[in-house]
């Protein structure tokens, strides 16, 4: 997976990486040329004595020296801006194909794995880059080169590569090849540490609340002390490489000495001729350590790059056809029929032959026990998820025939869960339509009965905001994301039990204004509390997946059974009638 990713990323620096490759080319060569001057001024200049020899190609090294630190700092500033430029690519590739997932594919991937494939994942591919740009292409040029040189100095001498490069490759490909499969286990491993941290982090008050932090840090110090283990395991794999590569690197110069001291005593060897074989074996044994450390590093950049092109090849299941017309919904007709939805797998539908209609200046409630699809539903509307049968229409049009962003533009969403983002109170009212003016945003905060606590805040609509709105009580997050809602202006207004968190009395004053508001516009409301939801134009009742009754309160009281079991499980009969 490592090389078609790259493949496909990297042709855009095609000159960077050229420019690399020439300057790589030209130091490893001027590096390689080295070692046979040092031998012509052993065996010219001080053996025969010859001074002017020796300052003469002193001086060609010292120009050849200062040639190649040159050039080795033009290939690693390419070579580090091409692997930095990857890595910028790569998150923004990974960024934008999580942004069109739907839920089905976040609930499928999860949040924690998400962030470790952008991040982690994406550092291993970005380090491995670097490294080949600046270590990998120099390392066979040197070694083929260094192979050549050592044959032209001494071609007995050189019989000593065929015993110790066969046995230096083997010996690293038994480790790497046992280091593999850990490092795919590594990247679970930080997974796990990031759901778990991600969990609590969310979760504090709930932890707090039930005395569990020993417990929640026995479990973050379980899945700490399962990725080092693994990570020992990989380390002990890994600090066997470089003694094996310098143990046969050591051995195999021994053999070169007591080799050619032979040689050198019988005349047939110079002394020169010694030391420069010499120092290309140690070359060609470099070559192949920088060689080992990228093949340390590969195995896990290769999961990584197989974790990055699984986010990148996930097809999101809510797309626009090719032929999706660019509309603007701006009639808020809803109506779906026979919709039914089922998760993959699932052996049932959540779901079945789901009729309902909505109509600008009504208000369609959805009811029902827990579990009874109510959330789902809501959410075929926006075409959060696709319906897996049956038919979903806004102002007359299928939702799988447009642009998904044509139908987010129509719907003004206020989840179960209202998140708020890290900024001000203005900024995340203005989330939907930046351009709303100020008067706007108070107007939308009146509505949604946030004004008195924001005028309470000293800076009133630039109060700040933290991640989650974490700095603002459950009911004051709930009725911003309201008001950010009712700033957007949408034809059709979806609330998923949004009324939850606030009390009666703002809970009936929230509604009255709201239905002055929104006489354009389509309401759909999921509730529990019946009192949120009895003055409805409309109530559809779910029971496990189906509708089993629509109409008025009045209505349903006397036709809809499961209507009324719920009614009178929070009313008096004189309060329901």
């Amino acid at each position: 997976m490592l090389i078609p990713l790259l493949r496909t990323y990297l042709t855009p620096y095609k000159r960077p990486i050229a420019i690399v490759l020439i300057f790589q080319f030209i130091q490893t060569i001027a590096n390689l040329y080295l070692p046979g001057l040092n031998a012509d001024i052993i065996d010219k200049g001080v053996v025969a004595g010859n001074t002017h020899y020796i300052i003469h190609t002193g001086m060609i090294m010292l120009v050849i020296t200062v040639v190649q630190v040159v050039c080795t700092i033009i290939a690693v500033y390419y070579g580090a801006r091409t692997a930095m430029a990857l890595g910028r690519d790569l998150r923004a590739g990974v960024f934008g194909k999580v942004e069109t997932f739907a839920a089905r594919e976040m609930a499928e991937l999860g949040a924690p794995t998400l962030i470790t494939r952008s991040t982690n994942d994406v550092q291993q591919v970005q380090l491995i880059v670097f490294l080949a740009l600046t270590l990998l292409v120099a390392a066979p040029i040197m070694c083929f080169g260094g192979i050549i040189m050592a044959l032209r100095q001494d071609i007995e001498l050189s019989s000593l590569l065929v015993l110790v490069l066969p046995a230096l490759m083997i010996s690293i490909g038994l480790i790497i090849r046992q280091m593999r499969p850990l490092f795919r286990l590594l990247q679970v491993k930080i997974d796990n540490i990031n759901g778990v941290m991600r969990e609590q982090i969310m979760g504090i008050r709930v932890i707090r609340a039930f005395v569990k932090e020993n417990y929640e840090a026995e479990r973050f110090g379980d899945a700490n002390r399962e990725n080092m283990d693994v990570a020992i395991a990989v380390g002990r794999l890994q600090s066997m490489m470089f003694p094996t590569v310098m143990l046969i690197m050591n051995v195999s110069v021994v053999l070169a000495t007591w080799f050619g001291g032979y040689r050198i005593g019988s005349g047939d060897l110079d002394v020169g001729t010694l030391t420069a074989f010499q120092n290309y074996l140690v070359q060609i044994l470099m070559s192949v350590m920088m060689a080992t450390f990228m093949l340390m590093l590969w195995p896990r950049a290769e999961v990584s790059a197989q974790r990055i092109t699984e986010v990148l090849e996930t097809e999101p299941s809510v797309l626009a056809p090719d032929d999706a017309e660019q509309l603007i919904l701006t009639g808020g007709h809803i109506d779906l029929r026979g919709a039914s939805f089922a998760f993959p797998g699932a052996e049932q539908d959540v779901l079945h032959e789901i009729d309902l209609i909505a109509r600008p200046g009504e208000t369609t409630a959805i009811i029902g026990s827990t579990g009874s699809g109510k959330s789902t539903l809501l959410g075929l509307i926006p075409r959060l998820f696709d319906a897996t049968a049956g038919t979903v229409m806004i102002d007359g049009h299928d939702v799988r025939s447009l642009h998904p962003e044509n139908v987010w533009t129509s719907v003004g969403l206020v989840p179960q869960r209202p998140f708020l983002f890290s900024g001000t109170v203005a900024s995340n009212l203005r989330y939907g339509r930046p351009e709303a003016t100020d008067q706007e945003l108070w107007d939308a905060l009146d509505i949604a009965q946030a004004r008195d606590f924001v005028t309470k805040m000293p800076e009133q609509l630039n109060a700040p905001i933290s991640q989650g709105g974490t700095n603002v009580s459950g009911g004051q997050r709930q009725r911003l994301a309201i008001a950010r809602a009712i700033v957007k202006r949408p034809p059709i207004y979806l609330f998923d039990d949004s009324f939850s968190a606030l009390d009666y009395a703002t809970d009936a004053a929230l509604r009255a204004a709201l239905r002055t508001a929104t006489t354009d516009a389509s309401v759909v409301i999921v509730a529990q509390r019946v009192s949120t939801i009895r003055h409805a134009d409309r109530i559809v009742v779910l029971d496990e997946g189906s509708v089993v009754g629509t109409g008025t309160h009045t209505e349903l009281m006397t036709t809809c059974e499961v209507y009324r079991e719920i009614v009178l499980s929070q009313l008096t009969e004189e309060e329901a009638a």
